[in-house]
């Protein structure tokens, strides 16, 4: 295939960008900066906003969050973060793709995604109305792994319109649908239930359904990711199967997906398919991130930083201009505070430095791990005091696997006391008031 000289056109690789972004969204997490909904999963207006200024080369489309709302996702699905709250957090298995090669992180991104999405892909074609009707959707699992496996059939290197890829899918499958039979289809709708229901014939066609779907998969999960390099044109005109459909004379595109134009697997989706047995950074890719580690402690950026490279800066040390960092006692000792390891420092000091760690360096993390090592949060307790000694003394004894005594009046039980302490209260005919505000 030859890509179209068309300056509305823009062909964009994908692979060296979501490893910069996968090391961004990490830090991100690090830093207790995404928030996402403990019901949905879906990241909050101010998380997708947050992460667009955080992309590397931008979202695939400027006013359009795709890769912003997919990042959140993925790294639940992962398992590399989870929700506290309504805060993302990492997981063991996320601090440790920290370390990790970048593209073993992606390939495990997708395969979790494949199989354990967190959200239906489909709903993100806002237009198509109706999709929460109970029983109208197929389950998402099936044809999600299906769309998944399309990848697995691309030839590397090579271009592929998404017309021919469409043609191809439904010549040799995979065989998948979005709804569950003729009667649910009739739910589904654009802009109006009766007039614009999808159910009347010729307006239900497979590419505005499953053809939907898998541009929603593409380029919302696979490109993010850095698998599928992508033409896009503007989405607006870029298709015109859903004109016939009523109500559809106010849109100038069904979804934000339909500029998708044509895709390639790239060597990184090549790796992350089983196509190739390793994957090495494309030297274009490289870029200059190395760091002047001064005898002060100031750190120099002497070449083009990452915004992730900056936020890992700047969680050890304080900016104190564009390129320059100040490392202190203080500085470490509050990212300790705030649960970064200092080992991660230090490995991201030895790794983009241009020198070996200088001593004074080597010092001021030495008295930092010692200093952070004098101290061990061991979580939240409750401390009931009781009205006599004599008291404390019966319910410490009857009840000392859920409290101790720590003087003659007061118990202290831990959170994971705190149940057992209380049933054993009720045996003892006793009971615990709320706390006072007093």
């Amino acid at each position: 295939m030859v890509i179209e000289d068309d300056p509305s056109t823009q062909t964009r690789p994908t692979d060296h960008e979501a490893l910069a972004n996968l090391h961004t969204m990490l830090q991100l997490c690090a830093q207790g900066s995404i928030r996402c909904s403990a019901k949905t999963c879906r990241p909050s207006a101010a998380t997708i906003a947050l992460v667009r200024d955080h992309l590397q080369d931008g979202d695939f489309y400027s006013g359009e969050d795709i890769a912003a709302f997919a990042w959140p996702v993925l790294l639940q699905a992962g398992g590399l973060a989870k929700l506290a709250g309504s805060r993302l957090e990492l997981t063991a298995k996320g601090r440790a793709a920290q370390k990790n090669p970048g593209a073993e992180t992606i390939r495990l991104l997708w395969t979790r995604w494949a199989s354990h999405g967190v959200i239906d892909e489909f709903s993100r074609i806002e237009h198509i109305k109706g999709q929460r009707a109970k029983n109208v959707l197929t389950a998402v699992a099936r044809r999600r792994a299906a769309v998944a496996s399309v990848l697995d059939t691309l030839p590397p290197g090579e271009w592929i319109t998404i017309d021919d890829l469409f043609a191809k899918m439904r010549r040799t499958g995979p065989v998948f649908g979005i709804v569950r039979n003729d009667r649910a289809i009739w739910r589904l709708y654009i802009c109006e239930p009766e007039y614009g229901s999808l159910g009347y014939s010729g307006f239900h066609e497979w590419s505005l359904l499953e053809g939907r779907y898998t541009l929603v998969i593409l380029l919302e999960y696979a490109a993010t990711l850095g698998l599928l390099d992508v033409e896009l044109r503007p989405p607006a005109g870029a298709r015109d199967d859903f004109r016939e459909n009523w109500g559809t004379d106010e849109l100038d595109a069904l979804s934000r997906y339909d500029g998708l134009h044509a895709i390639r697997l790239n060597a990184l989706g090549a790796y992350v398919t089983g196509q190739a047995e390793r994957y090495a950074e494309p030297p274009h890719a490289a870029q200059d991130t190395s760091l002047t580690i001064l005898p002060n402690c100031d750190v120099v950026a002497t070449g083009a930083l990452t915004a992730g490279d900056r936020m890992a800066l700047s969680a050890y040390a304080t900016e104190t201009t564009e390129e320059i960092w100040s490392v202190s006692a203080e500085s470490l000792l509050a990212a300790v505070a705030a649960g970064r390891p200092l080992e991660d420092f230090e490995r991201f000091l030895a790794e983009r430095g241009t020198h070996e760690v200088p001593a004074p360096m080597r010092n001021l993390l030495a008295d930092a791990r010692f200093a952070a090592a004098r101290l061990r949060d061991r979580g939240t307790v409750r401390l009931v005091t009781c009205s006599d000694a004599a008291t404390a003394s019966h319910v410490a004894t009857e009840l000392r696997q859920h409290c101790r005594l720590v003087d003659e009046r007061s118990l202290l039980i831990t959170a994971r006391q705190e149940a057992g302490f209380r049933r054993g209260l009720l045996r003892l005919g006793l009971a615990v008031p709320p706390p006072s505000e007093t």
